[in-house]
C-alpha cells in the first residue's frame, strides 16, 4: 500500500498501485486536468507511471519549467507526425527540445516551402484537437530497430543500435506514429494548444559536415495562446532589433562568402569596438593589470601539452612551414603561461594580473555561423590571473565587482550566475578539482549573490563561474566567466618560490568579461536597437544647417565639439531641414544640432534628440557640458530636461 508524499508533505494512503494520473486526481480535478507529467522521488515521469511503493511524488504542470519541456518535447513529436502524414517518404531523425522550442530533423528528398510548413501546421492543429492517447511501451532493442527499419526509418534504426548495452528502449505512439524517445510526454495531443512552426534550416546529421544534409524544422509551443502570442510578439521585434539587418542598415560592418565567420569592420562600427576596447583597457589598468601581446600563430606542440589540441583539435586552424605543424591561435590561456614563465618568480609577484585582447580564431561549422554572434575570427577581452591557493578568494570577489561594475556601465542590472562543476572528460585529479569546486562556491557565497549550479558543464582543466545577463527582451546572453585551473600551469611549466623557499604550481584563474568583442557588440545592436548610449554609439551627433547661409558656423560647431572629445559630424547638403532630420534618425543618432540664422546670431544651436525632443536653444559650451554629463554616466539614464540659454 503506497503512501504518497507531496511537495507540501501533505500524504495520501493508497491500497493498490497507483498511477500518476490517479494521485492528481486524488489532489484535485483542477490539477488532474492541467497535468502533463510527474515527479516521482525526483524522476520526471508519464502519468501513467505506476508507483507501486512509498514514494515523493509532484505533479508537473505546463506552468513549471519541466512542464512545458514536456509539452515542448510532445509538440515535436505532433511535428514529426504531421510530416510523416503529408509526405510519408521523409525519414524522422531527432527532435530535441531548446531554449523557447524545439526542433526536428528530417531527411527529404526536396528542402520544405514555406507553404509546406503551413500545411504541416496545420495538419498539426488536426492532430492536437483529435486529442490522440500517447502511449509508452518498451521493447528489446532488435525488437525496436527491426520495427523502424519495416517502417523505412533508417535514422531511427542508427541511434537504437548506438544506445548502450542495457538501456531501456522505449516507444511512443499517438495514433498511426510511433517514435523512439525516453518521454515523458503529455498523456494525449490535446494536451498541445499554443505552437507555431518558426522557420526551416539544413543541419548535418549529427552535427557533422561530412554527413548528409538534413532539413531542420524549428518551432515553438507554450502553456497556453497568450504566451504564444508574447513570444511571437517578442520574436517580431527581435527580428526588427537583428544586429545583422541593423549593421548594414547603419553602415557598421559586413560578412561575405570568401571569409565566412570573419568581420569586416566598417569606420563606424569600428568606432564603436575601439570605445568598448578602450573603456576595458582603462578597467583594466585602474585594477592593477598588465596588458600583454602574444602570436597568432604557435607550435602545435604547445597545444598538446596545454591539453587543448585533443580536446578542440577538430575546431582548431594549422597551417605547416618547414617541417612544423602551427596552430592558429584558438585562445589565449598557454601563451599568457610562456609570459609568465620569462624569468623566476615569487610569492612576493603574486597574484600576477596578465590582460590581452587576444584575436583568436575557430573552425565553427558553417551551419553554427550567425552574424556577430557567432564567428570564426573573434577578440576576447581575456585575463588569466596567477595567483597561490590562498589568493583565490579575494581574487574571484575583486573580479565579480569589476565585472557587476561593467555591465552597469553598458545598461545590464539583471545578472544570472551559475557554478558550473567537473565534465566528465577533465585532466586533473579529483582531489583537485575538489578544490577548485570549493574555492569558487565559497567566493560566490561571501559575495552573497544568488547562483544556480550546473553539474558537469565546467572546462576540462577546471569548474568555472558563469555570469549571464538579460536584454530588453528578456533573452538570456552567457558572457562573462572565471575558471579555476589548477592543472595548465604545472603541464606548461609555471612555477614560483614560495615564502619557504620551495618551488610551488601556482593558480590559474581564467577570465572575461565580456566574452568575445563582436559577440557583445551585436547583443548590444540589439538591445539598443541600433540607438547606443551616447558614450558608445560611433556618431554622437551631427550639425544641420538649414540653409547655406550657416555652413561656415556648422563647421565651426563642429570644430569646437570634436576638439573636447565628441564624435562629431556636419551634414552641409543643400536639402530641407526636415529630410535631414529624418534621415539622421534613422541613422540612429542620438542628438541633432540645428543651425539657423537665430542660432548663428547668437553663437548657439538647437539640440533635438534621435525620438524628435526639441531640448531648445543652447550655448556651444553647455552642449559641451550636456554631452559630457551624458557620457559620463554610461549606462545610467539622465534625465533630459529642456534647456535654453539666453
Amino acid at each position: 500500500m503506497p503512501t504518497i508524499t507531496l511537495p507540501d508533505g501533505k500524504q495520501l494512503a493508497f491500497d493498490h498501485p497507483v498511477t500518476v494520473r490517479e494521485v492528481a486526481e486524488a489532489i484535485g480535478p483542477g490539477l488532474a486536468k492541467a497535468a502533463v507529467a510527474g515527479k516521482v522521488d525526483g524522476r520526471l515521469v508519464d502519468l501513467s507511471h505506476v508507483i507501486d511503493h512509498d514514494a515523493q511524488v509532484q505533479i508537473i504542470t505546463p506552468r513549471e519549467e519541466e512542464g512545458l519541456e514536456v509539452v515542448r518535447h510532445s509538440t515535436a513529436h505532433l511535428l514529426a507526425q504531421a510530416v510523416k502524414e503529408l509526405y510519408p517518404e521523409a525519414q524522422v531523425t531527432i527532435g530535441p527540445v531548446i531554449e523557447d522550442g524545439f526542433y526536428y530533423d528530417f531527411a527529404y528528398e526536396r528542402p520544405f516551402t514555406p507553404e509546406d510548413l503551413d500545411k504541416i501546421e496545420k495538419k498539426m492543429q488536426e492532430l492536437a484537437k483529435a486529442a490522440l492517447p500517447v502511449e509508452r511501451r518498451e521493447v528489446p532493442r532488435e525488437e525496436a530497430i527491426e520495427f523502424f527499419r519495416r517502417q523505412g526509418e533508417e535514422y531511427k534504426a542508427r541511434i537504437i543500435e548506438e544506445i548502450p548495452e542495457g538501456e531501456v528502449i522505449s516507444l511512443y505512439s499517438q495514433g498511426d506514429f510511433t517514435d523512439l524517445c525516453r518521454g515523458p510526454h503529455v498523456p494525449d495531443t490535446g494536451k498541445l494548444k499554443a505552437f507555431k512552426l518558426i522557420r526551416v534550416a539544413g543541419a548535418y546529421w549529427r552535427g557533422d559536415a561530412r554527413n548528409e544534409m538534413l532539413q531542420r524544422v524549428y518551432g515553438t509551443a507554450w502553456a497556453d495562446k497568450k504566451q504564444l502570442k508574447d513570444y511571437l510578439r517578442r520574436l517580431e521585434e527581435a527580428q526588427k532589433r537583428d544586429h545583422r539587418r541593423l549593421g548594414k542598415q547603419l553602415d557598421l560592418f559586413h560578412i561575405q562568402e570568401e571569409a565566412p565567420g570573419m568581420v569586416f569592420w566598417h569606420d563606424k562600427g569600428w568606432r564603436i569596438y575601439q570605445a568598448i576596447e578602450q573603456y576595458i583597457r582603462a578597467k583594466l589598468r585602474r585594477n592593477g593589470y598588465q596588458e600583454v601581446k602574444t602570436p597568432m600563430v604557435v607550435d602545435r606542440s604547445l597545444w598538446e601539452k596545454s591539453g587543448h589540441w585533443d580536446k578542440f583539435g577538430d575546431m582548431i586552424f594549422t597551417t605547416h612551414s618547414e617541417n612544423r605543424d602551427y596552430a592558429i591561435k584558438p585562445m589565449n590561456c598557454p601563451c599568457h603561461v610562456q609570459i609568465y614563465n620569462q624569468g623566476l618568480k615569487s610569492y612576493r609577484d603574486l597574484p600576477l594580473r596578465m590582460a590581452e585582447f587576444g584575436s583568436c580564431h575557430r573552425n565553427e561549422p558553417s551551419g553554427t555561423l550567425h552574424g556577430l554572434m557567432r564567428v570564426r575570427a573573434f577578440t576576447q577581452d581575456d585575463a588569466h590571473i596567477f595567483c597561490t591557493e590562498a589568493q583565490i578568494q579575494d581574487e574571484v570577489s575583486r573580479f565579480i565587482d569589476l565585472l557587476f561594475e561593467v555591465y552597469r556601465d553598458f545598461g545590464f542590472d539583471e545578472v544570472l550566475v551559475k557554478l558550473s562543476t567537473r565534465p566528465e572528460n577533465r585532466v586533473g585529479s579529483d582531489e583537485i578539482w575538489d578544490k577548485a569546486e570549493q574555492a569558487l562556491e565559497e567566493a560566490l557565497n561571501r559575495k552573497g549573490l544568488d547562483w544556480e549550479l550546473q553539474p558537469g558543464e565546467g572546462a576540462f582543466y577546471g569548474p568555472k563561474i558563469e555570469f549571464a545577463l538579460k536584454d530588453c527582451l528578456g533573452r538570456v546572453w552567457q558572457l562573462g566567466t572565471i575558471q579555476v585551473d589548477f592543472s595548465m600551469p604545472g603541464r606548461l611549466g609555471a612555477s614560483y618560490v614560495a615564502e619557504d623557499g620551495s618551488r610551488q604550481t601556482p593558480v590559474m584563474l581564467h577570465r572575461a568579461i565580456l566574452g568575445s568583442l563582436e559577440r557583445f557588440i551585436g547583443i548590444l545592436i540589439e538591445h539598443y536597437a541600433g540607438l547606443l548610449p551616447l558614450w558608445l554609439a560611433p556618431v554622437q551627433a551631427v550639425v544641420l544647417n538649414i540653409t547655406d547661409n550657416q555652413r561656415e558656423y556648422a563647421l565651426e560647431v563642429e570644430k569646437f565639439l570634436s576638439a573636447q572629445g565628441f564624435r562629431i559630424e556636419s551634414d552641409l547638403r543643400n536639402e530641407k531641414i526636415g529630410y535631414k532630420i529624418r534621415e539622421h534618425s534613422m541613422r540612429r543618432v542620438p542628438y541633432l544640432l540645428i543651425v539657423g540664422d537665430k542660432e548663428m546670431a547668437a553663437r548657439q544651436v538647437t539640440v533635438r534628440t534621435q525620438q524628435g525632443k526639441d531640448l531648445g536653444a543652447m550655448n556651444l559650451t553647455d552642449v559641451a557640458a550636456w554631452l559630457q554629463a551624458q557620457v559620463a554616466a554610461k549606462g545610467v539614464v539622465v534625465d533630459e530636461q529642456e534647456t535654453t540659454t539666453s
